[in-house]
């Protein structure tokens, strides 16, 4: 909408939805945002609103896309899930079994499982690096490939922020010979039709949403850190300002550097969420997709320093985030409030997306009143 209200729609017993959303914005909660939920593989909340700019000149559109941060995460978890269901990748396995420059100090025995339960010990580059070289895929990976662990793999989860995606994108690369990007959009998004991009096309940069940086002294990595959080956080130190960049935009950051909305993030896990059927396509087996709630490691995270509880990627259900069904339910979000929330047992998604950030990688607020009064109408909490 030119004026930037709310556009969109809500299936009629979703109408608490819509106005959730509605109170985001006139709380000033949010300058511009999307919210998207699927019920058994339907879409039945659509929204948009807002604007796409701080400076409130750019309505956010029904096709407005914006940097999601790690949320983009779910979408390499999902890429690899998809290649372990059709027996060319095991979780298992060590990771040098694929990529075996990956075993140099100390690394032979971590496995596929490690990286992507952030356990790896790989949680940051210990050599200097810059935003730019991020964009440097063969140098950042090789940097890593070379790297003793941070702290013994397997022992406990550290969040892996940036390098997650490179990790378990060079698996994949080592696999198929394609790039994650690559192999997420041919085998994924272009057949859903869905409109996320991990490495975007300049010719989309005009619908890019234009992020609005969290307050100081909220910012992520803000405050005392232990060596660790230090290595993980300050090298290179998150600049939001990157986002807004051709080169940051256009390179494969797959913990990181996805774009899109809310419609495509919620619409893409609908294969997890019913069984690994999509818009009438068989992605994965139910097997597969459940493979995603196994749980590999729980504890005291050593980046977030806040409880955590991983399974094949996704956060699970019965950690710090509440979620109905938990046993059956995975997660995970995006520095500043981006998240998605899939249930297998009521084969429901949820998925928001904003501009305005905050200072927090796992949903706030904002996402969590949706989120309330969509499970009320979906009948589940």
């Amino acid at each position: 909408m030119a004026d930037g209200s709310v556009a969109g729609f809500t299936q009629d017993r979703f109408a608490p939805v819509r106005e959730a959303f509605e109170a985001n914005f006139a709380s000033g909660a949010d300058v511009g945002a999307a919210f998207c939920a699927t019920l058994e593989g339907e879409t039945v909340v659509d929204l948009w609103g807002g604007f796409a700019d701080a400076a409130r000149t750019r309505p956010w559109e029904r096709d407005t896309i914006v940097n999601v941060y790690s949320t983009t995460k779910t979408m390499t978890f999902l890429t690899a899930l998809l290649i372990a269901d059709r027996g060319e990748l095991d979780f298992e396995a060590p990771v040098a079994r694929y990529w075996p420059e990956f075993a140099a100090n100390g690394k032979a025995d971590i496995k596929v499982s490690h990286l992507m339960a952030h356990s790896a010990g790989l949680s940051g580059w210990r050599e200097p690096v810059t935003t730019e070289d991020l964009y440097d895929w063969d140098k950042v990976v090789s940097l890593l490939a070379a790297q003793a662990p941070l702290w013994p793999p397997g022992t406990a989860p550290g969040y892996h922020a940036i390098t997650q995606g490179y990790l378990v994108g060079e698996v994949v690369r080592r696999i198929t010979g394609k790039s994650l990007g690559t192999v997420f959009r041919e085998e994924i998004a272009e057949p859903l039709g869905a409109d996320f991009h991990i490495g975007l096309p300049a010719s989309e940069d005009a619908r890019v949403a234009a992020l609005i940086p969290p307050p100081k002294g909220q910012a992520a990595g803000d405050g005392q850190q232990t060596e660790i959080q230090k290595i993980s956080f300050n090298n290179p130190v998150i600049d939001v300002s990157a986002t807004a960049t051709r080169g940051w935009r256009g390179a494969e950051i797959p913990a990181a550097g996805g774009t899109g909305n809310a419609r495509s993030v919620a619409e893409i896990h609908t294969i997890l969420a019913n069984g690994g059927v999509a818009k009438g396509k068989r992605f994965l087996s139910e097997a597969g997709c459940r493979k995603a709630l196994e749980l590999q490691i729980e504890g005291p995270d050593l980046v977030l320093g806040s409880p955590a509880r991983f399974g094949m990627g996704f956060g699970l259900g019965g950690g710090v985030v509440p979620l109905p069904n938990p046993q059956d339910s995975m997660y995970w979000g995006g520095y500043g409030g981006s998240i998605i929330m899939i249930d297998m047992q009521a084969h429901t998604t949820l998925s928001y997306v904003m501009n305005k950030m905050a200072g927090t990688t796992t949903g706030d607020m904002r996402a969590f009143s949706l989120a309330m009064a969509a499970w009320t109408a979906f009948g589940v909490v």
